[in-house]
């Protein structure tokens, strides 16, 4: 089984409570699981065969929240050797705004941009579907756990 650590991006709550769902069936799983409300430039680098997987929400004016930004910047400025890492990428946002996934995708580019290997499609949660996240998750999470 696999080692993944959950990096959260959430303003409001909602993207770690996704994350804590998706954490939930991952462990049921058999995987080992560790969420990061606060991912620093040290943890990305941690251990090179754990999967990372970003859940995080959008701005919406399309940035990502405050406290993934941080790594965003570091996937940007300073360049780490990634190349080869893989993750996977679940993204809430609203698609009643222009900006729509925008933060998704910026922080999907960084990580393949520097050669990580992406697992999967990202899962794209719209807050204006009328949807329910969970339930999507959950199936979402079930899929892209037999690509690990």
């Amino acid at each position: 089984m696999s080692k993944i650590q959950i990096f959260i991006g959430s303003v409001y709550g909602g993207a770690e409570e996704v994350a804590e769902i998706l954490s939930e069936a991952l462990g049921k799983l058999g995987h080992e699981v560790s969420l990061n409300t606060y991912a620093r430039a040290e943890d990305l680098a941690r251990d090179p065969d754990e999967v990372i997987l970003l859940c995080h929400s959008n701005t919406g004016s399309g940035e990502l929240p405050d406290n993934i930004q941080p790594l965003y910047l570091h996937l940007t400025r300073d360049y780490p050797r990634i190349a080869g890492r893989r993750y996977g990428v679940v993204n809430l946002g609203d698609s009643s705004y222009t900006t729509f996934n925008e933060g998704g995708r910026m922080l999907d580019a960084a990580f393949e941009d520097l050669g990580a290997k992406r697992i999967g499609e990202p899962l794209v949660l719209d807050a204006s579907s009328g949807e329910d996240a969970a339930t999507m998750a959950r199936d979402w999470v079930q899929d892209w756990a037999k690509l690990l």
